[in-house]
């Protein structure tokens, strides 16, 4: 019998399974890789498109805030539309604006309906209102004037024309005149002078007894000569009926705080209705305890200044001043040393009358009193003199080449 031998089946490769039919393998790989390409790119996009909006977005807001800067800086734009905000969301307040106020125009701020702005109390004062120069033996002098009539009647300061040999009155066109004293009165310090010309605008002149402390007032002239001339300047009535000691006699005057400086004196203080309440005189200007007196101005009250202006204007002096008819200049300390004069008053000028009269008096006198009162300058002879009548009898204590004796002497009427 045939023996019969079995082989084996071949071993097979479970990994490498075969059937009837063999086919080449699938390859993923590449699919996978483009996928993620197109993964890629899509992200790319989604993210380039998010950059731009946000650069659009950016550019937008920045924009947004340039105009809102340009509507800042630009005040006098008006935005016709009004953003309206939520009503629980406050607001967030804008940066303030600055901004010049409008000045008030009117009479709103003047005390009473009838009153005037300042610009309107100059403009209707200037016309009235003149420089004077006048030329004497110490140089050139200058101070303020007022228009008292259409011919040419000006009232000043009886100190601006002291001395003077000349005077000189510039109107406010410019047109300058000679003009002449028509008479004064150095206990009141006014003056009046004439000019030749016509249709002059005279001021008007306020009742300076109605003034109130506290009425605003206002001072036109040139201080400090005519490079400063129609200097107006504003104050208040700081006092009334003061009484000061100027020159040896006491004037009864009105008190201001309105600036007021060298070459004002004769001109006018004016009331808030551009009337003419006072001619100014003085300020005291002293120092004391090295400190400066400001503030302290005086003019003379309008109603004194009517009743002499008259007088001068109609006679040339005031009636019923009392005169003692001497003038002269207080001893030196030179002539009392080296001439062995005593003190007192160098007799320099004597009235015509005296001499007539025959009185032992004559200039290189010394009057040492008057009444038992020692005098060394005129302003103590006058603040005698003003408190006594015409026709008063005074006692003069004079001397001569050493030799001391007394006279009586009437007193006048000073009439210029």
């Amino acid at each position: 019998m045939d023996e019969h031998k079995y082989e084996p089946y071949p071993k097979t490769d479970l990994g490498n399974f075969e059937t009837g039919r063999t086919s080449p393998r699938k390859n993923y790989g590449g699919i996978i890789a483009l996928l993620l390409i197109l993964v890629i790119f899509l992200s790319g996009v989604a993210a380039f498109l998010g950059i731009s909006n946000l650069q659009l977005m950016s550019q937008l807001n920045d924009q947004n805030q340039r105009k809102e800067a340009m509507a800042f800086s630009m005040p006098e734009q008006v935005n016709d539309v009004v953003q309206e905000q939520p009503e629980d969301v406050e607001p967030v307040p804008s940066e303030p604006e600055v901004t010049i106020a409008q000045t008030p125009q009117g009479h709103s701020n003047l005390p009473h309906e009838d009153a005037m702005p300042l610009q309107d109390i100059y403009s209707k004062n200037m016309p009235s209102v003149v420089s004077i120069t006048i030329q004497s033996q110490l140089g050139i002098g200058t101070g303020t004037g007022v228009i008292l009539s259409e011919d040419g009647y000006i009232v000043t300061n009886s100190h601006v024309l002291k001395d003077a040999v000349e005077i000189q009155v510039k109107l406010y066109d410019g047109l300058q005149y000679s003009a002449s004293l028509v008479g004064n009165d150095s206990l009141t310090d006014l003056a009046v002078v004439k000019i030749d010309a016509e249709g002059l605008l005279p001021a008007e002149f306020g009742n300076s007894d109605s003034l109130r402390v506290g009425d605003m007032v206002v001072a036109i002239g040139d201080p400090l000569g005519q490079q400063f001339s129609g200097t107006m300047t504003d104050g208040i009535i700081s006092g009334i009926d003061r009484d000061v000691m100027v020159d040896g006699r006491v004037m009864n005057l009105l008190q201001t705080n309105a600036a007021m400086n060298s070459g004002n004196s004769g001109g006018p203080l004016i009331n808030c209705y551009g009337q003419v309440i006072g001619i100014n005189t003085m300020k005291i200007g002293t120092f004391s305890d090295r400190a400066g007196v400001e503030g302290l101005s005086f003019a003379i009250p309008s109603t004194t200044v009517m009743d002499v202006v008259n007088q001068l204007m109609d006679q040339g002096y005031v009636s019923g001043r009392p005169r003692l008819g001497i003038e002269g200049e207080g001893v030196t300390t030179f002539q009392h040393y080296y001439y062995g004069f005593p003190a007192g008053i160098y007799i320099t000028q004597v009235d015509d009358h005296l001499r007539r009269e025959g009185l032992d008096i004559h200039p290189g006198d010394i009057l040492t009193a008057i009444n038992g009162v020692a005098v060394t300058n005129m302003d103590q002879v006058n603040a005698i003199v003003y408190r006594l009548e015409v026709g008063d009898t005074v006692q003069l204590q004079l001397y001569r080449s050493r030799t001391q004796f007394n006279l009586e002497i009437q007193l006048t009427e000073d009439k210029g």
